[in-house]
């Protein structure tokens, strides 16, 4: 299958590389593809430079987001939270009657807020939307001709492509969507990654929950040790 990655991050990174391994035609998306080659600097993270990563994966193709959305199948959305709804918007042409597989968290870093949360990396992140809205569903309404479907997000993205590096791949990932055939999509490609527990949330409203459990998906994080690869079992 024809799939496009857009995004350059460690996340996207996770899953070109397991597509690739999986034997599907992978096109990556970034907003500038010369300037994104062109650093050479780790980002904020220490996560090497995407050019550094790529040399490493030859057949892997760097294009705009909307040139790789147009040439994939399926395409996964690893944009951050805070731009993720402007770029996907200008490739709604190319991302017509897809199904748009969403793991982004709409965090707003850096919070000027009364009760901050400290972490190792300073004040943790709050979310905008919340409660009330999510990302996916401002990436459904933005791009109503497109399939959305939420799902990895509540899994650090190398564990979302490698499930059994945790307690042998027995632990749940869910999806949320209003298309049932993308949504069966979705369980497709997570069942090519080795899920065996795949949990369907229903329609996208549940995105909400899934989002705002970055939170605690942190809190289980920093409890075991920054590094420590966990997951979470619906028992049932």
């Amino acid at each position: 299958m024809k799939i496009a990655v857009l995004g350059t991050g460690s996340g996207a990174r996770a899953h070109i590389a397991r597509l690739a391994g999986l034997g599907h035609e992978v096109h990556v998306g970034t907003r500038a593809p010369r300037a994104t080659l062109a650093r050479n600097e780790p980002d904020m993270m220490g996560t090497p430079p995407f050019g550094t990563w790529l040399a490493g994966h030859p057949g892997i193709e760097l294009h705009t987001f909307a040139d790789a959305a147009a040439r994939g199948e399926l395409v996964i959305n690893g944009i951050d939270g805070r731009n993720a709804v402007a770029a996907l918007s200008g490739a709604a042409r190319q991302l017509e009657g897809k199904t748009l597989v969403d793991y982004a968290v709409p965090y707003v870093y850096d919070p000027d807020i009364e009760h901050p949360w400290p972490t190792p990396w300073g004040v943790m992140p709050t979310f905008d939307p919340c409660d009330s809205d999510s990302l996916a569903e401002q990436i459904q309404r933005a791009l109503p001709a497109t399939k959305v479907v939420k799902a990895f997000v509540t899994q650090e993205q190398e564990t979302v492509v490698d499930p059994e590096a945790v307690g042998g791949g027995d632990h749940t990932m869910f999806v949320a969507g209003d298309h049932a055939d993308a949504k069966r999509a979705a369980t497709g490609l997570l069942t090519s990654y080795g899920w065996t527990d795949v949990l369907d949330l229903g329609p996208l409203v549940a995105a909400r929950g899934m989002e705002m459990y970055a939170h605690l998906h942190s809190a289980i994080g920093f409890a075991l040790g920054f590094g420590t690869r966990f997951g979470i079992k619906v028992v049932r």
